[in-house]
């Protein structure tokens, strides 16, 4: 059975009848641009096939119930009430609500059911799917226009200031904006984007180690922190600001956990753009290339790999018909 499939039957079984809206947003796997969202560089993830989705109806009241195939349980949010609590996944479904309210949106309540395959834990962006699989939701029962690049924006707002992950924009945005076959350039301060068709003949394929992490309580927040610390030093907006050759220039000013976290981000920001270009030129070596190098800075300066991680983008490696291979935020992939 599919996951659509469940999601309307198990909404018929909750509440009988069809449900009135059937809404999906994709996970992502990020190419390469790893660390250099919040950075205000360049990221080029892809959708994925696998996505939340939620069946639902409107309510007319302003209460929102909606149960979790995934999780076996079931969320009241009332609308003029938004409060912090359990169910920790329905976090992202208050925060959502909250994000639209403050910008200004009435919402209406709705009734519904959601469920995904989008693997929780594992750098896919499972989040990010249910924040806008629940923004398309809103927007659906409550008649609003749907422009992915400010839903997306809404849906960041709500998971770096309800939620508490102080994460950039690219996963919110390639899951409102993803295209099929294509990855998508994001500049990340501009939010302007063009589709990166993959080279003929290839596939992005993900791997799962099967270790899973938790971002809020991990160190992704220090390490935003340091380089944000190192952009001050260098007197710019975002490491986005400074170049390879003023960051040899300059880079003694730095201590060295700073040190390693910016050349990550600066040396990530030009392989991203290089491999958008070396995409486009259908040029998949060249792209696997820059994997390669992305895997090593992610591993020896940012040090977010693992060794789970490391092996299986070894492994990868030698396969025949394998261009690059890196880890991406927990998971490896391979193009």
């Amino acid at each position: 059975m599919t996951v659509r499939e469940r999601v309307i039957g198990g909404f018929e079984k909750l509440f009988g009848g069809r449900p009135a809206f059937l809404v999906r947003a994709p996970g992502r796997v990020n190419l390469i641009g790893e660390h250099t969202d919040y950075n205000d560089g360049f990221v080029l993830p892809m959708a994925m096939e696998r996505a939340v989705w939620i069946a639902l109806r409107p309510r007319d009241d302003r209460r929102v119930r909606v149960r979790s195939l995934d999780f076996d349980g079931t969320a009241e949010i009332d609308l003029d009430d938004l409060h912090r609590g359990d169910p920790a996944w329905a976090e992202y479904v208050r925060g959502v609500a909250w994000s639209l309210q403050e910008e200004g949106f009435d919402l209406c309540g709705w009734e519904g059911v959601t469920a995904g395959d989008v693997p929780i834990g594992a750098g896919l962006s499972s989040s990010a799917a249910l924040e806008l699989a629940a923004a398309r939701a809103f927007a659906s029962a409550s008649g609003l226009e749907w422009d992915p690049r400010r839903m997306a924006l809404l849906s960041q707002r709500a998971e770096n200031r309800w939620v508490g992950m102080n994460c950039g924009i690219m996963d919110q945005l390639i899951a409102a904006q993803g295209e099929p076959g294509h990855a998508l350039l994001i500049d990340c301060r501009s939010l302007d984007s063009r589709p990166v068709p993959l080279p003929p003949g290839t596939e992005a394929v993900v791997l799962d180690t099967g270790t899973r992490r938790g971002l809020t309580g991990s160190a992704y927040n220090e390490r935003r922190a340091r380089c944000e610390e190192a952009a001050r030093l260098f007197g710019v907006r975002a490491l986005r600001d400074v170049d390879e050759e003023e960051f040899r220039r300059r880079e003694g000013d730095l201590d060295e956990t700073a040190r390693r976290r910016a050349r990550h981000v600066i040396t990530e920001n030009a392989r991203t753009l290089r491999a958008a270009e070396a995409m486009s030129g259908g040029d998949p070596r060249e792209a696997g290339r820059l994997m390669d190098m992305s895997h090593a800075s992610l591993r020896d300066d940012f040090e977010v790999s693992s060794p789970e991680l490391d092996a299986i983008v070894e492994i990868t490696r030698r396969l025949d018909g394998c261009y690059g291979a890196r880890e991406a935020a927990g998971e490896a992939g391979r193009g």
